[in-house]
């Protein structure tokens, strides 16, 4: 081992980010979750409107992450982030549908008494008594 070779931190082509970066990222995150709070609870939009302005604020707010605290855009290798995040979309798409499927699914017990239950699921399900 050469004791004159300098002490060098081998890079990964991971960026980094700056307390500029990180602060902008933080107001900017704060800024849209109060954003989507505000819509819910003053009531701007409802039913399907507010769905959709809140799927919206959730890209924006993903686009936030992605950006100032994942550094994506900043690396020197963007073939292999961009593998490792479609694989990460399409593990977040199977939990989120499968999450709407079951609680579609499981909809049928909610607010009946057990012989309305038992009558939906023989209905559902085209058993014959």
């Amino acid at each position: 081992m050469n004791k004159h070779a300098p002490n060098v931190v081998p890079d990964h082509g991971a960026g980094q980010g700056t307390l500029k970066s990180y602060a902008t990222g933080f107001i900017l995150s704060v800024v849209v979750t109060l954003a989507a709070y505000s819509l819910v609870v003053h009531h701007v939009f409802t039913g399907w409107d507010l769905v959709f302005a809140l799927i919206a604020l959730a890209l924006v707010q993903l686009l936030i992450q992605l950006i100032f605290f994942l550094h994506l855009g900043n690396e020197s290798k963007p073939r292999w982030n961009l593998i490792v995040f479609s694989f990460m979309m399409v593990v977040v798409l199977i939990v989120a549908i499968g999450t709407l499927w079951i609680m579609d699914n499981l909809d049928y017990n909610h607010g009946h008494t057990p012989s309305e239950t038992d009558n939906s699921i023989i209905r559902d399900e085209l058993i014959k008594p």
